[in-house]
């Protein structure tokens, strides 16, 4: 059988993207060996010429005028990748971060891991920019040949708000990231400059609206000054957004904006929390919930259906848009801490949920599209 070419659009990794980098980074690797009969290139921009080489199982194309911007992530994805697709005669386009083509050409795969831009449209300055992504994300799942995502709420979203008709929408779970115990997480975090002596609670995410890491300050603002945890929200370049936040809350001496963590440094940080929270309004999957269930770490998150989904009964859950409902739920959780059988029973949960398994998936509706082409 002749190979078939699989073209990856990767135009818009940067290193700095959160999930849907982890995503391919976790994913592609693993795929090289389930499709053996597939050949795979790539097309990035210049922010990610030097990161995609180290995963990427196959060629590489840099597209020089394509830069970490999504004005030309975009344009790319509209203008070059057919276009390039044809040049290589691939005969499968996967699109893996949202969105990719938006008109049909080469059959393709787009990944679409939430539909949060048509959910939760920002502020007033933000909604234009947010609207041409929605728009853009639209236009190439209406034209995909199949639709993936990364968990039934998010499927139902795409359905109902990008208007994919089922039968071309697949699920596919992420997998969680093994934990690394680093040997002396006090000496990884020693450049963090945490507060010794006081508990920790953790939060991790950019700092888009659905992220409702203001919600969080102020739910932490809520709770008695004596009370307050020491809360570490990384994830952001610095300086970070949230500090005007912090500042106007009195919150200065109760929450660290470290900005990007290493992998080490997040490692070390799930050792040392008490509480992992997710105040998210609204996620694709939720990684760093799995993550942190994964590593025995309590988890508090906000109530909603894609959240209880991948959390299950292993995290608790309340209502991160109520300051003073979601502040009292940290402080519950801080007072009474699940027991060693509950947090085995939480990370059996979280075992379940494997890149393995997530690879098995993508590569089986990858490969039902060869097939389909072919």
């Amino acid at each position: 059988m002749a190979a078939r070419r699989i073209l990856v659009d990767l135009l818009g990794f940067t290193g700095s993207r959160g999930g849907t980098e982890t995503y391919v980074r976790e994913l592609l690797p693993r795929l090289e060996e389930r499709i053996p009969h597939a050949r795979f290139a790539a097309l990035t921009g210049r922010a990610g010429q030097t990161r995609v080489t180290t995963f990427f199982p196959g060629s590489v194309q840099i597209v020089p005028w394509v830069g970490a911007d999504p004005a030309t992530w975009a344009l790319g994805a509209v203008a070059a990748t057919d276009v390039l697709a044809r040049r290589h005669r691939a005969d499968l386009v996967w699109a893996p971060a949202n969105f990719g083509p938006i008109f049909r050409g080469v059959p393709r795969v787009v990944t679409v891991h939430d539909a949060i831009y048509d959910e939760v449209p920002g502020g007033l300055a933000e909604r234009a920019q947010r609207g041409a992504t929605s728009l853009l994300m639209r236009r190439s799942a209406r034209t995909a040949d199949q639709v993936l995502t990364v968990s039934h709420a998010a499927a139902e979203s795409i359905r109902a708000r990008l208007g994919v008709a089922s039968d071309r929408i697949s699920v596919v779970h992420n997998g969680s990231t093994e934990p690394r115990p680093q040997d002396d997480p006090a000496a990884t975090l020693a450049p963090l400059g945490l507060p010794q002596g006081r508990r920790v609670v953790l939060s991790v995410g950019n700092r888009m609206p659905h992220k409702n890491f203001p919600g969080l300050l102020e739910a932490l603002a809520a709770l008695p000054r004596a009370e307050r945890p020491v809360t570490v929200i990384a994830g952001s370049r610095l300086p970070d957004p949230l500090s005007a936040h912090v500042e106007r809350l009195g919150l200065d001496r109760d929450v660290v904006l470290p900005g990007w963590v290493s992998d080490a440094q997040l490692e070390a940080l799930f050792q040392v929390a008490d509480l992992y929270v997710c105040p998210s309004l609204v996620e694709g999957f939720g990684l760093p919930v799995v993550d942190a269930l994964r590593r025995a770490v309590p988890v508090l998150a906000h109530d909603v259906p894609v959240l209880r989904e991948v959390g299950g009964a292993a995290a608790r859950y309340a209502d991160a848009t109520d300051a003073a409902a979601f502040g009292a739920a940290i402080r519950s959780v801080l007072a009474d801490p699940p027991d060693a059988a509950t947090r085995e029973a939480a990370q059996e949960w979280a075992s379940r949920f494997t890149w393995d398994d997530a690879a098995d998936g993508v590569a089986e509706v990858l490969d039902r599209a060869l097939r389909e082409r072919r």
